[in-house]
């Protein structure tokens, strides 16, 4: 490293000696003779500068007359990597900077030498030359001061970059399900090589930080600390629903295309990502739920057993004492058989929920395996309940009686009555007595 140093210290001192020597040659002893040679570099640039652009006018028409024939497209077998339109234009631009570039340095040699040949402007070629030369210096080693860091550095990108694509091989082969692992879910693939990707890349960076130009200055420190404050103080929500999808994905609640209700929204889920879950409601709405509240809200997930162990769905009346129990089960069994959707086996069940004060509620269960139809399904049974009722001429109306019973019909049904016992009138006063 210290002999690259000196060839460029050694540079730039015989570059201050061919001014300083340049300023006292004998063909600058006077000034008509500075005049002459200052006329003569700067003659000299500006005839470089008209040979320059002719000579790029050239060499771009000259390479828009070679595109598709000289030229050709680079390809690997059928595939075309870069065309000949594009690589003619990459050429074309190199040959633009190519000759800013001839134009620059010719600036940069022969202004110092116009100003070292009059003693007014002499003292300007050490400070411009040290404006100039010091930070192209300091550039050029700190380059090479990097070069064993770079090295580190392009070692441990390839082994992560290798190291990647063997473990996308293997979450690959996984979520394809030619490969399995106990205990390890086929859905886990993809969430769980995302992570590993992305741990793997902070591993990485934490590790080639302390190789970086700068590491360790304050300037890094500083924004290091202004990076970290806000990554802390805006991400804390993202944050939270990374969590949550990590855990919702691990827990497994549901899948894709699954029949949820999470809270209180009931649809199809379309989408599970560490951020947030998407689904299509019944009412086919797009709906974004956020991970940290679909874990914190209670779900249902009706598919998950659904074509195995069928769902069940239930609804209640509510009949009148009147009524025989054993023919308001079969009026709503038969209402359940005539339903589409609605298994034949298991066969439909109905339970008496409770015995109030004017009614009794039956409450009518249903298994079905359709999950997607539930409502349709609860729908159409609620119409063939009406229609198997109004048919037998039984009254889904619960009765609500007066307190006052003056010799009125019990509400027990005829066959539980003894068949000698009388039948009872309603017995109505006159109209003065209520007035006594």
């Amino acid at each position: 490293m210290a002999s690259i140093k000196e060839i460029f210290q050694g540079l730039w001192a015989g570059m201050q000696d061919f001014y300083h020597g340049l300023a006292g040659s004998p063909y600058s002893t006077t000034l008509l003779s500075r005049i002459l040679l200052a006329l003569t570099l700067i003659a000299i640039l500006w005839l470089t500068f008209k040979i320059s652009n002719r000579l790029l006018r050239k060499a771009v028409n000259k390479l828009e007359s070679w595109r598709d024939t000289k030229i050709k497209p680079i390809r690997i077998q059928t595939y075309e990597l870069v065309s000949a339109a594009r690589l003619t234009e990459i050429m074309k631009w190199v040959a633009i900077k190519t000759r800013l570039v001839v134009i620059v340095v010719l600036l940069y040699l022969l202004l110092p030498a116009v100003l070292s040949l009059f003693p007014y402007t002499r003292g300007i070629v050490q400070k411009y030359l040290d404006y100039i030369i010091h930070p192209i210096l300091v550039i050029f080693y700190g380059i090479v001061d990097f070069i064993p860091n770079l090295f580190f550095i392009i070692v441990v990108f390839y082994v992560v970059r290798y190291l990647l694509r063997f473990l996308r091989l293997i979450f690959a082969e996984i979520d394809q399900n030619r490969l399995t692992i106990p205990g390890f879910a086929q859905e886990w693939a993809n969430p769980t090589f995302k992570l590993l990707r992305v741990l793997i890349i902070l591993l990485a960076l934490v590790m080639v930080s302390p190789y970086l130009p700068g590491f360790g200055s304050p300037a890094f420190q500083g924004i290091s600390i202004f990076f970290g404050v806000l990554l802390s103080l805006g991400s804390t929500a993202a944050i939270a629903n990374i969590v949550a999808g990590i855990a919702i994905t691990y827990m497994r609640p549901f899948h894709v295309g699954d029949r949820v209700k999470i809270a209180d929204t009931i649809g199809d889920v379309m989408e599970k990502s560490f951020l947030a879950t998407r689904m299509r409601t019944i009412k086919n709405v797009e709906v974004t739920i956020p991970n940290a509240m679909v874990l914190g809200s209670h779900m249902i997930n009706f598919s998950a057993l659904a074509a195995e162990n069928r769902l069940i769905i239930y609804t209640s009346v509510t009949i009148g004492y009147d009524a025989p129990w054993r023919q308001v089960h079969e009026l709503l069994k038969a209402a359940a058989r005539i339903t589409p959707g609605v298994a034949a086996e298991p066969e439909p069940f109905v339970l008496q929920t409770s015995l109030n004060d004017f009614s009794v509620t039956y409450e009518l269960n249903v298994y079905t395996g359709d999950d997607k139809r539930l409502l349709i399904i609860q729908s159409e049974l609620h119409q063939n309940i009406q229609d198997k009722f109004n048919e037998a001429g039984v009254e889904i109306m619960s009765p609500t009686y007066s307190a006052i019973r003056d010799g009125n019909e019990v509400t027990i049904p005829d066959d539980y009555l003894p068949k000698a016992a009388p039948v009872k009138g309603f017995r109505i006063l006159p109209p003065e007595n209520l007035v006594k």
